[in-house]
């Protein structure tokens, strides 16, 4: 067996990248650091988004329909405060419409090629996929809605993919509805419990307390 070389363990022989590990051991006193002082903290948007979705899966229950859509438009409609609720929640119901307006007109030009309903993707509907996309992003960029592109895109994909021939028109329209209940329970709930309406009660309470000692 040769005799290994005294100069082997040798940082130049072993190309040792010690800015590379540098960053390694930075990124893990990062991760310690955040882990050491991370907490649990239930705040008022956590509590106002957990009201907003759970009154649509109630108000739905009493109607027998899937709340699915509902609760996402009311989680997609609870922001930091009204403006940022008008802008998320609006995100998600414009990107509702526009992804399932464009899917239902694309589905209903694959319909017409393949009328039978069957379990293998045809490659049209490939095809039509790739014009949906470009459309509903120039759309969102013409309409000034760059965040409303990620909804649409989902809902386009599931037209596309998921939707049986004989529902690509209720269901897109029945996903809309859903998505404007949610969105608007969210903003409703978002305005009546505001932070400053919480911050008055908190006052309120605090006078009181006071009062009474």
């Amino acid at each position: 067996m040769e005799k290994l070389n005294d100069n082997f363990f040798e940082d130049d022989e072993l190309d040792i990248d010690y800015e590379a590990l540098a960053a390694i051991e930075d990124v893990r006193t990062s991760d310690h650091k955040v882990a050491k002082h991370f907490r649990f903290h239930v705040g008022l948007r956590n509590v106002k988004t957990a009201i907003a979705a759970t009154l649509c899966a109630l108000l739905y229950a009493f109607f027998e329909r899937n709340p699915t859509f509902a609760c996402i438009g009311a989680i997609f409609g609870m922001g930091s405060d009204f403006k940022d609720s008008k802008r998320s929640g609006g995100n998600r119901l414009f990107g509702t419409i526009i992804g399932g307006l464009i899917g239902m007109g694309l589905f209903y030009i694959y319909i017409q090629y393949y009328p039978e309903p069957t379990s293998n993707f045809r490659f049209m509907l490939f095809e039509l996929l790739f014009v949906g996309i470009i459309l509903l992003v120039l759309v969102c960029q013409l309409l000034v809605i760059p965040g409303a592109i990620q909804p649409a895109g989902v809902v386009l994909c599931i037209i596309m993919f998921n939707t049986p021939v004989d529902q690509f028109i209720t269901y897109p329209l029945n996903r809309i509805f859903d998505t404007a209940i949610g969105v608007i329970i969210g903003i409703a709930v978002n305005m009546l419990i505001s932070r400053e309406r919480v911050a008055k009660v908190k006052k309120f309470l605090h006078l009181t307390n006071k009062k009474d000692k």
